[in-house]
């Protein structure tokens, strides 16, 4: 049984605590191997914490698809995931600029929105919290190419009236002292429904390529929670890994 415990006195909060727990046992070989996760009641038992916290954490897991948890069975380590962390990323528009692509804003607009559950997760906020959404539109001289939503944390204190055409984590640095340096993203595949079709200037049922993004700062807290849509005919995403 594996032993671990709650510091109290921290300045860091419990959930965050609880998940850091959590990513170990991810990451030990029994879980690796199926072994159910204790259930909720038990593990805030052990740790002296509510259970709500510890189902907090979670759901962050279950939401970033680390885990997998069915009712009336359990929690387990999800199989078939990758997790890498990337060796460099940097704005689209800076990724862009160093393959000496020209890419072009068809649209930027912005709007305050209230969190639903995914976003109320990822940044830890209460649903109905007011968050700035920021939509862009970008491609090439032929057309769009990429859909990006982009969510920010209130911390920040982003207004909405930012230029948003310029590399954005410059200018969460310049004017906001707001550090990212860690992105924790997914990838995956979906299928152009109609709405998005338009936007893409696609076909519905055409192939997409869905990447999420959680950006982080040197406190690991989310910054930016990034979605975004890209034509798979006309965008390849490439990772090197390197071997260890």
């Amino acid at each position: 049984m594996h032993l671990f415990t709650i510091d109290h006195s921290s300045s860091v909060p419990l959930h965050l605590q609880v998940e850091t727990i959590m990513r170990d046992l991810i990451d030990s070989e029994e879980y690796q191997q199926g072994k159910l996760f204790p259930n909720e009641v038990d593990l805030a038992k052990r740790l002296g914490i509510a259970r709500n916290t510890v189902r907090q954490a979670i759901n962050k897991l279950v939401h970033e698809q680390l885990l997998i948890r069915k009712k009336g069975v359990g929690t387990k380590v999800a199989k078939n995931r990758i997790t890498t962390k990337l060796n460099s990323w940097s704005s689209f528009t800076l990724e862009m600029h160093d393959k000496g692509v020209d890419f072009q804003n068809y649209e930027i607009k912005t709007s305050w929105t209230l969190a639903d559950q995914d976003i109320a997760e990822v940044f830890g906020i209460n649903t109905d919290t007011r968050v700035l959404k920021l939509e862009r539109l970008r491609g090439l001289d032929a057309g769009p190419i990429v859909s990006f939503i982009s969510y920010f944390h209130p911390r920040v204190g982003l207004t909405g009236n930012e230029d948003f055409s310029k590399p954005l984590y410059e200018m969460l640095e310049r004017d906001y002292h707001t550090v990212v340096v860690l992105s924790k993203e997914e990838i995956s595949a979906t299928l152009a429904d109609e709405q998005l079709a338009a936007v893409l200037h696609t076909l519905p049922g055409d192939p997409i390529l869905l990447r999420k993004r959680i950006v982080c700062d040197p406190g690991d807290r989310p910054v930016e929670y990034n979605i975004g849509y890209y034509r798979a005919d006309r965008f390849t995403y490439a990772i090197d890994i390197a071997r260890k």
